[in-house]
């Protein structure tokens, strides 16, 4: 016996039939929404200033998680030259793992 699977997708705005499955995203989120034809076109219409206005971004940062889109330009003394000075001070630092901020102000104070 053979069994066939048929999946119809309706309009999520009108409730009709719906044609394509729209992918958009805003604020950090990730939206899908069924759409037919006229409605599509209209949802595209509407969002073309803003796509015309807007920058793409990119895949390593829309890889990411939301709120990392930001790129680190400053340049950071070396951790291992951070963690020896903080050592040779008495200063209190993990062996492994993220150097407190304090560290990083005494050693940027200090050189």
């Amino acid at each position: 016996m053979a069994q066939r699977v048929v999946v119809t997708l309706s309009d999520d705005i009108d409730g009709g039939e719906a044609a394509e499955t729209v992918a958009f995203g805003l604020d950090g989120k990730s939206y899908e929404i069924d759409l037919n034809q006229a409605n599509a076109k209209k949802l595209r219409k509407a969002l073309a200033p803003y796509l015309h206005a807007g920058r793409k971004q990119s895949r390593a940062s829309a890889a990411g998680k939301p709120g990392k889109a930001f790129k680190h330009t400053a340049v950071t003394p070396d951790p291992a030259a951070v963690r020896a000075w903080a050592r040779s001070h008495k200063m209190e630092v993990p062996a492994r793992g993220r150097i407190p901020k304090k560290v990083y102000e005494a050693f940027e104070a200090a050189n």
